[in-house]
């Protein structure tokens, strides 16, 4: 099971799976549609999900669904926002990621509404 989970950090509560690692949307992205691949997706990779994902505790179940990548799997949707990982994140709780411009646009940590944390 997937799930999307909040975490206190610097930036404030934001996004993370149910390990507790950081999720980042791209502004680059269209809405509900994921356009990280290739080169891009080995940086950031998706956050994949086997069947609908789950809410923990603070996060709005209605925004969180799914879109269907090239290769047929799941990627997890918040408020609109494909979610990624950074691959430089090494541990829970890390933001590294954040406001990084990368393939064409910047990254960031999302909030529980499901928007961009671009304070930090």
């Amino acid at each position: 099971m997937t799930t999307v989970a909040l975490r206190s950090t610097p930036l404030g509560q934001i996004l993370v799976d149910g390990s507790g690692r950081t999720l980042y949307l791209f502004e680059a992205g269209r809405s509900n549609m994921s356009s990280c691949y290739g080169d891009c997706a080995s940086v950031w990779p998706p956050l994949i999900a086997g069947s609908t994902p789950t809410g923990a505790v603070g996060i709005n179940q209605s925004l969180l669904t799914t879109t269907t990548r090239k290769d047929g799997s799941l990627e997890v949707v918040y408020n609109g926002h494909p979610l990624y990982y950074f691959i430089s994140d090494k541990r829970a709780g890390d933001t590294t990621g954040q406001a990084i411009s990368s393939f064409g646009a910047e990254w960031y940590v999302i909030s529980a509404t499901g928007s961009k944390v671009d304070n930090g």
